[in-house]
């Protein structure tokens, strides 16, 4: 088992904690990088949001990619899992930029490619906001043009959404980003199990994950392919005492729906296909965290991780707050032991 991390380039994950004590700025990104590999962490996600999700349309956020590129410089084995939307990059140029960082941390980056869910941020940033399908119908067009840009030159491309007429890109990445991509719809997991490498999840039992694991390893199948990774997310607490780990959980599901992390709640849920409801308890914490179980002892959180193993769970990302002091204790607590 892998443990990743999202890096918190919004300040946190909280939707209904104002400070949560990690500051949206690079000095805190770039130690909590270079910490994370000496605690065991195998690899970050770094979201791709031009506006902030989580507090706020009005609260800071970094940039995905000129964070990429910085990290890529000063880490020396993390795997940097990129997050990239098709509606906010021409392919042939984002395909460029990713060989480049590639080249700074060799076969280092991979991707995390995600159709856009957001209405307000795309016009916000002058892009036009198509529907659930088409998006993915885009997607899968954006995704002929960057790996075939990766392996030959003299490329050239003709489709709905983009056009490319000998394309030389050089020099080539030392080896092409793995690509990892996330969905519940049918249009999601079709494209997924048909030009992705890995597979991301939301939190969710061990039950539902690997009821969808089987689902995406039989699509695989079908279509003749190589077995994926899988991956998913999850909040994590762990504690002493499961009194402890209940008093951190009434802290952070404390929901506020007049907060301004709420605001975009319905919007998401207008944006997006899955396959069950979302509550505003879920909601108070980012990307369905809860839901994986990764709270209580040591002992209580290395048994749930097990039960994940055995459904086929490659790797986990994870998110706490606040997030420096949260990683140390889950590396001294689980990681270092499993290991």
């Amino acid at each position: 088992m892998k443990f990743g991390y999202w890096m918190p380039i919004f300040g946190g994950w909280l939707r209904n904690v104002e400070d949560e004590q990690m500051p949206t700025d690079w000095s805190y990104v770039k130690q909590l990088a270079q910490r994370s590999e000496a605690w065991g962490y195998d690899l970050t996600l770094i979201a791709e949001l031009y506006l902030n999700d989580i507090k706020g349309t009005e609260a800071p956020s970094l940039e995905a990619w000129s964070t990429a590129a910085a990290l890529a410089a000063v880490t020396e084995q993390l795997e940097i899992m990129v997050a990239v939307r098709p509606t906010f990059h021409n392919p042939a140029l984002l395909a460029k930029q990713a060989a480049n960082i590639d080249l700074i941390a060799p076969g280092r980056l991979s991707l995390n490619v995600v159709s856009s869910w957001w209405r307000d941020e795309a016009t916000k940033y002058g892009l036009h906001f198509e529907q659930h399908d088409d998006r993915y119908a885009r997607t899968r067009e954006w995704l002929d043009v960057v790996t075939n840009v990766w392996k030959q030159d003299h490329f050239s491309y003709q489709g709905k959404y983009y056009q490319v007429a000998d394309n030389v890109l050089q020099p080539k990445p030392a080896k092409a980003p793995f690509l990892y991509a996330g969905g519940e719809s049918e249009a999601a997991k079709d494209l997924i199990s048909t030009q992705c490498d890995g597979y991301v999840m939301h939190g969710d039992s061990p039950e539902q994950i690997g009821a969808r694991i089987a689902d995406m390893r039989r699509r695989r199948e079908q279509k003749g392919l190589p077995p994926m990774k899988f991956g998913v997310a999850g909040y994590s607490i762990v504690r002493n005492t499961e009194q402890e780990v209940q008093q951190e959980l009434d802290r952070i599901t404390n929901v506020k729906s007049s907060a301004a992390g709420y605001d975009n709640y319905q919007q998401w849920l207008a944006g997006t296909q899955l396959e069950q409801q979302v509550s505003l308890h879920d909601y108070s914490v980012s990307n369905r965290g809860l839901r994986t179980g990764l709270t209580g002892t040591p002992a209580q959180l290395q048994d749930r991780i097990g039960e994940f193993e055995r459904v086929g769970v490659d790797f986990f990302l994870l998110q706490a707050s606040p997030q420096l002091e949260e990683m140390e204790r889950f590396s001294e607590s689980v990681i270092q032991v499993l290991a």
